[in-house]
């Protein structure tokens, strides 16, 4: 059995995520309680209750889902011990924190100092910046590209998230947005509106990125102890400068997934585990999974899938 570890980003979010793990282990317990007060926000309530409009504001969300990645994978190790090895890392767009910090690169707290800068920047240049993301179903990233490539409008639009095969999500100014959108409804497509205000991977965000390196600096970061495949190159890197300028390029570079999980694949990946809210990843991996390839994918995000989810990883 060869497991990679996938963490998931925004758009996972639900009420609640997280609290059966706050309420039973203490370790989870400590986890939250550092990061309140890392962030200076009320995570746990923010979580268990919301309401959903502060929850998913950008400066809320990211320390919100990243610590409830931390807990669920503090919950993981606890249930299985040293009886599981992981192969490799990675995590989408934010979840990419919850893996350098899963794999060794970053400390908790400085993951959570991280994700707390970097959504308050991106928040900012959403004000900024207004614009949006659509979710395009249906079309493969080289028809996306050419409909991107043609467009001649005012404002930005851009492939942000290389997702699956057949999903791709732009993102950038409204009037674009529109504009692409309408065109790849022509060539069959299925565009969706993603409940966001900011432009996330796109340049109407790249201004929070000078800010952001230079926040990160200060903060050190070590080789992985296992591989993380990353966002911005879809490969494994070790070198911590080249890891910094990643995670600061990050914020406005394309989220390549979909290469992602195919280098894993390549590599003999057979057991994928979601560790976070929702099953916005495995869904995913049933779409980039060529047919007749035999995989496993799990995920959990309570006590009692997690204890499925280790059930199954024992008797593999």
């Amino acid at each position: 059995m060869k497991i990679a570890v996938l963490f998931p980003g925004q758009g996972s979010q639900y009420l609640g995520m997280g609290q059966e793990f706050t309420t039973t282990d203490p370790e989870c317990v400590a986890l939250l309680a550092m990061a309140e007060a890392t962030c200076e926000l009320p995570l746990g309530s923010l979580c268990e209750s919301g309401p959903m409009e502060e929850l998913t504001r950008a400066t809320n969300l990211q320390p919100a889902i990243t610590i409830t990645n931390l807990i669920c994978w503090q919950a993981f190790k606890n249930a299985l011990g040293n009886d599981v090895s992981v192969s490799c890392f990675a995590g989408h767009s934010l979840g990419e924190y919850s893996a350098l910090y899963a794999a060794g690169v970053i400390g908790a707290e400085e993951a959570m100092r991280l994700v707390s800068k970097r959504g308050t920047l991106m928040e900012r240049e959403g004000i900024a910046n207004p614009g949006g993301m659509r979710a395009v179903l249906g079309l493969d990233i080289d028809t996306i590209e050419e409909l991107i490539g043609s467009y001649q409008g005012p404002g930005h639009v851009t492939a942000a998230n290389h997702n699956t095969p057949q999903q791709v999500v732009i993102s950038g100014s409204m009037n674009a947005l529109d504009e692409v959108g309408r065109k790849a409804e022509e060539k069959g497509g299925k565009v969706i509106a993603l409940n966001v205000s900011v432009a996330n991977h796109s340049p109407l965000v790249a201004d929070a990125v000078p800010d952001f390196a230079k926040y990160m600096a200060e903060i050190e970061f070590k080789p992985p102890n296992v591989p993380v495949y990353f966002n911005v190159s879809a490969a494994q890197e070790t070198d911590t400068g080249k890891i910094k300028e990643m995670m600061a390029g990050q914020i406005a570079s394309r989220v390549r997934w979909c290469e992602i999980i195919e280098a894993m694949l390549a590599e003999g990946v057979d057991t994928f585990i979601e560790v976070g809210p929702k099953t916005v990843l495995k869904g995913m991996m049933r779409k980039i999974i060529p047919k007749g390839t035999k995989v496993t994918s799990l995920q959990f995000d309570t006590p009692a899938s997690l204890s499925q989810c280790v059930d199954k990883i024992r008797n593999a």
